[in-house]
């Protein structure tokens, strides 16, 4: 194939799914040419390269990452024959808002399916995914973790990626002490999804090249976790697919992409959050998942909360810190610090805006529908720094920390502070411990 029969193509993207896309079906795929990539949701992605170590023999100079808001222009200036869409937890309008304008600047407008980019693996893998970010995957794949280290299988989990750093140097990663989270520079981010993992004495494998991870991580245990990101598909093929659905959301399970095509793919949906949220919200779920997938075993579970000293809460005004996804493209409210300062009797949820500074403020202005609550911002040094300096200025008695790991290890937080802590409680039958069971048990 000479260069002018080759499509040239644009990979949209956040540094994730578009980085395995191109691995896996583009790097040797002389029909293609892949001119660049374009980056959203993710601070500090664009004016990067996607480098030569990583890009392979027909890139020797690497690729281009751009912000997407320069997807038209390079559209017509690169004359693009094909725009592949490839980040996740996006409402199926703004999709094709998308699509749209892609069309009508000319090209093709193209989204990847799994036959072409999931990786088969030689152990059993199982995967777990979601609905919508926020939804409770951590809890549950711990909990999955948990059921299979009993059955004495040896686990390794492999997390969706979030390389926000030196991508080459990111290319395989392996975590298996704090220490490693410190020697690869790791972001709030990424501690949030490891750091609960190695408090159980899991291995966490992650970073850009998932086959490669996949074959390292083979050679160490008996079975794979899939610990996805955001509502992303799995990036291999599963033995057994888990998706998480959270009632607090009614009706997103067949609103946002690829959400919707995981609850349709699940072998088992997990409606989680059941102890905190209303009946109408559940009954909603459960008629949607019945008529987008009959067929899945249906788990309902809880995420009880529970912190060290709830009478320090009581009658205090409170700053709420929370999980970041889940309040900015996650489009929730609130999380488990609020439910928790509400629970315990806080006098008050103080609002943080007023005491924001640099980029935690344009995050507000970014994503409006977050509540009274502070979002866990901390993709690099600058950004970790300005999160501390918000909470400093809080004119507060208490900090309620919800984030799935303890700021306190990352930030000194002089005030007064209290972590939330939770976990996947089946309730009920099924549980997750005998579907695990009955397919992954001894024959």
């Amino acid at each position: 194939m000479t260069e002018m029969d080759r499509q040239r193509v644009i990979i949209m993207g956040a540094a994730g799914r578009d980085f395995h896309n191109f691995n896996v079906f583009f790097r040797g795929n002389a029909a293609y040419e892949v001119v660049a990539f374009t980056a959203t949701q993710i601070p500090n992605i664009e004016g990067r390269l996607y480098p030569p170590e990583l890009s392979g023999e027909l890139y020797p100079n690497g690729i281009p990452i751009h912000p997407e808001t320069d997807l038209k222009s390079l559209i017509n200036e690169k004359k693009i024959d094909q725009v592949i869409f490839a980040y996740s937890d996006i409402s199926h309008e703004y999709v094709m808002h998308k699509a749209s304008e892609v069309l009508a600047a000319g090209a093709d407008f193209r989204i990847m399916g799994t036959a072409a980019t999931e990786v088969k693996s030689t152990k059993p893998v199982i995967s777990i995914c979601a609905a919508r970010t926020g939804s409770g995957k951590s809890q549950t794949s711990r909990r999955v973790a948990e059921v299979l280290r009993q059955m004495g299988r040896s686990v390794a989990v492999i997390r969706h990626p979030m390389p926000y750093g030196d991508l080459a140097k990111q290319a395989v990663q392996r975590f298996a002490t704090y220490e490693d989270l410190e020697r690869h520079d790791c972001t709030i981010e990424e501690r949030e999804e490891y750091e609960p993992h190695l408090d159980q004495e899991i291995i966490v494998f992650a970073g850009v090249d998932y086959e490669a991870i996949l074959r390292h991580a083979e050679q160490e245990v008996d079975v794979i976790v899939w610990d996805g990101g955001n509502n992303d598909l799995p990036f291999y093929y599963s033995d057994l697919h888990i998706v998480v659905v959270d009632p607090h959301r009614p009706g997103h399970e067949r609103r946002y992409h690829p959400g919707e095509a995981n609850v349709i793919a699940a072998d088992v949906l997990v409606i989680n959050k059941i102890d905190t949220a209303d009946m109408e919200g559940i009954q909603t779920v459960h008629a949607n998942l019945r008529e987008l997938n009959p067929q899945a075993i249906v788990v309902e579970a809880a995420s009880p909360i529970y912190v060290d000293d709830p009478e320090a809460i009581r009658g205090k005004r409170v700053l709420v810190v929370e999980d970041g996804p889940t309040l900015t493209h996650g489009e929730m409210a609130y999380g488990a610090g609020w439910i928790a300062a509400r629970r315990f009797g806080a006098a008050e949820i103080v609002d943080p805006r007023p005491f924001a500074v640099g980029s935690i403020l344009d995050t507000y202005a970014k994503y409006p529908t977050t509540g009274n609550v502070l979002p866990a911002m901390g993709y690099g040094d600058a950004q970790i720094k300005e999160l501390g300096k918000t909470i400093e200025n809080a004119d507060v008695d208490l900090v309620i920390i919800g984030t799935p790991i303890d700021l306190r290890r990352l930030l000194k937080i002089k005030k007064p502070s209290q972590r939330v802590r939770y976990e996947l409680q089946e309730i009920g039958r099924p549980t997750l411990a005998e579907i695990l069971e009955k397919q992954f048990g001894k024959k």
